[in-house]
C-alpha cells in the first residue's frame, strides 16, 4: 500500500482530509468493553471500521491500531460500520505509519486476498485447476 491510496474527499464541504483505504485489524475501547474491528479508511479527522457490535451514536470510544491509541466520537452507525470523528487530529504521520506495518510473528489478525502465485500442494493445485475449468480461468504455471 502506498500513497496511491489516499483519497481526497469532500462530502458537502465537511471533508477534507486525505483518506487511506485499508484493510487492517483494530479495536474499539467502549463504554460496554473492547471490541474487535476491521478498520477500512483512516483519515487525520476519523477512521470507519466494521465490527459486530457498534457502539451508540454520540458515544466516546477510544480507537486502537498498534501504537495509534486515540479517543474518537462516534458520528454514525449503519449495516455494521461506524463512523469515527476523532477527538483531536493525528499526525498524518500515524497513518502513513498503519499503511506500512505489517504484522511480526504471530501478533494479530492479518487480512488479506490469497494469491494463486503461492506455493500450492498437489491436493490444493488440482482443486483451483477443476474450479478454474469451470469458471474458465487457468492456473499459471509452476517455473
Amino acid at each position: 500500500m502506498g500513497a496511491d491510496n489516499f483519497v481526497n474527499t469532500e462530502v458537502g464541504g465537511k471533508r477534507g482530509a486525505k483518506r487511506a483505504r485499508v484493510l487492517l485489524a483494530a479495536r474499539l475501547q467502549t463504554p460496554f468493553g473492547e471490541v474487535d474491528a476491521r478498520l477500512r479508511d483512516l483519515s487525520r479527522k476519523g477512521a470507519l471500521v466494521e465490527c459486530t457490535t457498534q457502539p451508540p451514536v454520540g458515544s466516546e470510544v477510544v480507537f486502537m491500531r498498534g501504537s495509534t491509541v486515540v479517543p474518537a466520537r462516534v458520528a454514525w452507525t449503519a449495516g455494521g460500520r461506524v463512523g469515527l470523528e476523532f477527538l483531536y487530529l493525528i499526525d498524518e504521520q500515524e497513518v502513513l505509519v498503519q499503511l506500512s506495518k505489517v504484522p511480526s510473528g504471530g501478533g494479530g489478525e492479518r487480512f488479506r486476498r490469497p494469491g494463486l502465485n503461492e506455493d500450492l500442494s498437489d491436493k490444493e493445485r488440482k482443486l483451483a485447476e477443476a474450479w478454474g475449468v469451470t469458471v474458465g480461468l487457468s492456473l499459471p504455471s509452476d517455473g
